[in-house]
Parts: structure tokens; C-alpha cells; sequence
């Protein structure tokens, strides 16, 4: 058996990690250009940090006895945001490449002691997460996004996940690339407050039309960078859709994006209403596979949400 289909067919959902850029920026004081944490593979000081960081996730799915999606550093990996980074296009593709084999390490430092590890490569919107502004077409997306999916791909991830997607097109054009690459893809939409993308369309048709057009191609969707409150009515009223969700990685905070795109300081939410909001979603979504956080959660809220799902002390 593959440690894919280990993930598919797992008795006890996989740990991921939780808002890595807002814990680096805003707990740990690092700088980046445009929420760019990929240009810190260079800084040895982000190096030991993100280990740290790393370390004591898995340590949690040590704990809780689950296997663990581990992710690379290349949210903000896209081709299309060098000039905005003041880097050339081939700087930006050797970071993506330092990116994979800085998770290797981390995976090697914990292979004995948490399996599997699935080492999942990280491609963001080539706009704005939270202001998406103009929707590329199809074919603009996929000459976008194919040379980084290329980069990770030939690096040596176990799969690609297209995080904080926006609109349908990025999603399906990343998802075919994937395919093309032989890399098996998930999918992650952002929601607004009201459960929808914030093209408007809905979660159910945006899943529905990625795998309409690519025959059913990623292992399972995601909903990332959205309080659970923003997405679990759409869930909870939801039909065949909802057995393609096999992630989630919620906000900590209960505030709109555009709320969050003004704050000064970080919002980091309730850790253990966020555990439990996540007992709540669990028996929503028939098949969970991997749980985690984003914007603005840490260790304290994914070891509450395994407190929650995996009955383990924190």
C-alpha cells in the first residue's frame, strides 16, 4: 500500500500544521515581501525556526499516533510573484526546489518515530488570497502555475495541494498540470463569511466543476482560510459534494477576510472552540482525512482539534 492510499483509507485523520506564515511573521517577528515566506529559505535564523515549528507538529502526531501531510514552504511559489518579489524566475524555481529538500530533512529527522509522512508540495493563487481581483482564464492560469507544479513535482513530493484557491479555473488548470506531472493533487477553496467563494460560486459548484473538468482528479478537496463557522451551514446542507472534502484547515479567527487583510495584529481566536468546532464539523464530512489550521492558529489549536478528534491530552 502506498502512503496515499495509507492517508485514503486511514482509521485516525493525519495531522497537519497550522498557520505557518502568520506564526512566522507574526509571532516570530520575520519579514517577508507580500506575506512571502519562500524567500526566508535563504535566512539561516528562519531555517531553525521553521524546524521548531515542524518538530512540534509532529511530535503532536506522535502523540496521537496518526500520520502527518507535511508541507513546503512555496505557498507564494508561483512564477507570478518574482517581479513582486524583486527576484528573478529562476531564483524563484531553485526556492521551490530548497523548499522540498528542507521537508525532506525535516521528514528524514522523524521517519522512524511518524508514519507515514507525506511530504505535499504548496501552490498558492497566483493573486491575492483574500482579494482575488481579476479571475485568470483557464489557459493563463495553467501557464502560470505548470512551471512551479513542474519544480515541486521534480523535486520529489508525494502530492500537490492547491491551497486558498479562489476561483475554479487556477483550481482545475493546477489540478490537470498535476496530472500531467503524475502527482496526485488535492484541492483547497477559501471561503467568504457566507460559505461561498469569493468569486460567489459555491462550494458545491466549484467542487463539482473541477471535477467535471478533469474527470475527477484530485484524492479529495479542502476548505482552508475560513473560520469554521463561515463554511459549516454550506456543509451541513450539502449532498453528494461533501464526501470530496477530505481536509480542513480553518482560520482562528471568526473576522471576514477583508477584516483580516486590515488588522494590525493578529487575531488568533479561541484554540479550544476551535477544537471543538471541529468535533462539530467531524461528523459532518464523512471523509475526513487531515486536519490542521491556517491563518493565525498554532501548536495550540491543532493539538486542541487532536484532543477533539483523537481523544489525546494536550
Amino acid at each position: 500500500m502506498t502512503d496515499i492510499e495509507k492517508l485514503l483509507t486511514a482509521k485516525r485523520t493525519f495531522l497537519t500544521d497550522g498557520g505557518f506564515e502568520t506564526w512566522l511573521f507574526f509571532q516570530k517577528g520575520f519579514n517577508a515581501p507580500e506575506f512571502a515566506a519562500i524567500v526566508l529559505m535563504d535566512d539561516d535564523d528562519a531555517r531553525r525556526a521553521m524546524h521548531q515549528y515542524f518538530d512540534e507538529f509532529l511530535a503532536m502526531a506522535q502523540k496521537a499516533q496518526t500520520g502527518f501531510v507535511l508541507d513546503t514552504n512555496t505557498w507564494r511559489g508561483c512564477l507570478a510573484w518574482a517581479p513582486k518579489l524583486k527576484i528573478s524566475k529562476e531564483d524563484m524555481l531553485r526556492l521551490n526546489g530548497d523548499a522540498v529538500g528542507f521537508a525532506k530533512e525535516i521528514r528524514n529527522n522523524w521517519a522512524q518515530k511518524v508514519s507515514p509522512i507525506l511530504l505535499n508540495g504548496v501552490v498558492g493563487p497566483a493573486g491575492d488570497g483574500y482579494q482575488p481581483g481579476k479571475v485568470p482564464s483557464y489557459a493563463v492560469a495553467r501557464d502560470m502555475h505548470r512551471p512551479q507544479v513542474q519544480a515541486l513535482a521534480q523535486s520529489g513530493v508525494d502530492m500537490i495541494s492547491a491551497i486558498t484557491m479562489t476561483n475554479i479555473n487556477e483550481a482545475t488548470a493546477i489540478a490537470q498540470t498535476a496530472q500531467e506531472e503524475g502527482v496526485p493533487v488535492v484541492v483547497s477553496f477559501t471561503v467568504e463569511t457566507d460559505g461561498r467563494l469569493p468569486t460567489g460560486d459555491s462550494l458545491g459548484q466549484a467542487i463539482s466543476a473541477v471535477d467535471a473538468a478533469t474527470d475527477r482528479t484530485p484524492i479529495y478537496y479542502m476548505v482552508n482560510c475560513a473560520h469554521p463557522s463561515h463554511f459549516r451551514d454550506a456543509i451541513a446542507q450539502g449532498s453528494g459534494w461533501v464526501e470530496r472534502i477530505g481536509a480542513v484547515r480553518a482560520n482562528a479567527s471568526r473576522l471576514s477576510h477583508a477584516e483580516l487583510d486590515e488588522a494590525d495584529e493578529l487575531d488568533d481566536g479561541d484554540p479550544e472552540e476551535f477544537g471543538t468546532l471541529h468535533a462539530e464539523l467531524a461528523p459532518l464530512l464523512p471523509n475526513l482525512r487531515v486536519v490542521g489550521g491556517c491563518c493565525g492558529t498554532d501548536h495550540r489549536h491543532v493539538a486542541c482539534v487532536s484532543h477533539h478528534l483523537h481523544n489525546v491530552v494536550t
